[in-house]
């Protein structure tokens, strides 16, 4: 047996997203749908391991105690990056995707669970291929399958988290631009005025907010002033934890963290303290691919892929329905006109995957037809924080049925 302590495992894991971020700079087809560094290197791990082990014997054990921190400091990192004041950016339409939104979280768990109880699977597994690996990607994903492992015992459910949040990625960049095309085809919806196009750049990029002193440099002050910011989204979240342990609803500790965090960055600069967005940003992207790299590299290929067959199916299922809701729901609710379509094309894109792939979709259908800038302010806004307050809640509250979280 070899075993790895923690400071070797974290050296493999930073090795890993090296090997990964090779390997999605080369392949085309990585980098179009957005497949994360981590997930790419870790999962190539795993089959070495996986190989090593069967062909061998040799049983390699890492030190992964560090990765549940990592996680806090990401969901701390999401709340301290969420500056409220943008909403207003957004205007009415953000309203009403919103209010488009918050159905669609249900159904797809709704969904998830109604494949899980037809194949006989775990309730968890239906959530698990519903909004938290889709709508969450592979962080919120990896957040509660470390929790379902721990609670529920559920064995390999890390491996089919990362397995249903990469292929909801690719699934997410193929249909978006057909639901579009589709849409703009049947309502005979013509391209943007040439004044218009004119005002913005054909990649819709100066449509994106504005984010303020891009400029300004990150000294080690700053760095310094956000990593405290993060400790202390740390250290209330989980004291909040251990005091509301009893509550009837489970309340996972990263969402405290994810609280605090949103409160930090809304109030501190009333009294003066306002965390530097990027360097939290770079942190929280830090934090969260070594804890996936970390995940992945542990998990058991051979036990997941007696499991893959039924999350296959599921995910097909999940794919048809996010197409039609973008279609029949998501475009009517928000005016049926170019900018509507665009923003249909970014819905499948962060509801089966991440808000990457939302933005490359409408990023492909603006070349094509032309800008579309509320649709940049809207999608940005709303995948940046608003979807994960938004799916942890609905998650929560799904968790708390007696029949799914105490199955």
């Amino acid at each position: 047996m070899i075993s790895l302590s923690a400071v070797d495992s974290l050296l493999a894991a930073c090795l890993v997203l090296l090997v990964g971020r090779l390997l999605t700079s080369r392949i085309s087809f990585l980098a179009r749908y957005s497949i994360p560094d981590p997930v790419v290197g870790g999962l190539l791990f795993a089959v070495g391991v996986f190989v090593l082990t069967r062909l061998m014997g040799v049983d390699i054990r890492m030190d992964t105690d560090i990765r549940s921190v990592f996680l806090l400091i990401f969901f701390s990192c999401v709340g301290l990056t969420a500056n409220l004041r943008l909403l207003k950016r957004g205007g009415p339409r953000l309203l009403v995707f919103l209010i488009a939104l918050a159905p669609f979280l249900i159904l797809q768990n709704a969904v998830g669970l109604g494949m899980a109880w037809l194949f006989d699977m775990h309730p968890l597994m239906g959530l698990l291929a519903g909004s938290i690996t889709l709508v969450g990607g592979h962080g919120t994903g990896a957040a509660y399958a470390a929790s379902f492992a721990d609670s529920n015992n559920i064995q390999d459910v890390m491996a089919l988290a990362m397995m249903a949040a990469t292929i909801g990625l690719v699934m997410g960049g193929i249909v978006g631009g057909p639901v579009a095309e589709w849409l703009l085809k049947r309502h005979k919806i013509t391209s943007p005025a040439s004044a218009a196009a004119a005002a913005v750049g054909d990649d819709g990029s100066a449509a994106l907010p504005v984010v303020e002193d891009m400029q300004r440099p990150v000294d080690a002050s700053t760095f310094i002033g956000s990593l405290a910011s993060i400790f202390v989204c740390l250290a209330v979240g989980q004291f909040m934890a251990v005091q509301f342990a009893d509550l009837p609803v489970n309340i996972p500790n990263f969402l405290w963290c994810l609280v605090t965090g949103v409160l930090i960055r809304n109030i501190g600069p009333l009294v003066h303290v306002e965390p530097d967005d990027r360097t939290s940003d770079l942190i929280g992207s830090l934090a969260l691919s070594l804890f996936l790299a970390l995940s992945m590299m542990t998990v058991d290929l051979a036990s997941a892929m007696q499991l893959a067959g039924p999350l296959l199916m599921i995910l097909a299922v999940q794919t048809v329905v996010c197409m039609l809701y973008a279609a029949w729901v998501v475009f009517r609710i928000v005016r049926r006109d170019y900018e509507a379509a665009v923003i249909s094309a970014a819905f499948c894109g962060f509801a089966m995957g991440a808000t990457a792939t939302a933005i490359a979709n409408m990023q492909a259908l603006s070349r094509r037809h032309g800008p579309a800038p509320e649709a940049f302010i809207v999608v940005p806004i709303t995948g940046a924080f608003l979807v994960d307050i938004m799916n942890v809640m609905v998650l929560t509250m799904f968790i708390s049925v007696p029949f799914i979280g105490g199955f």
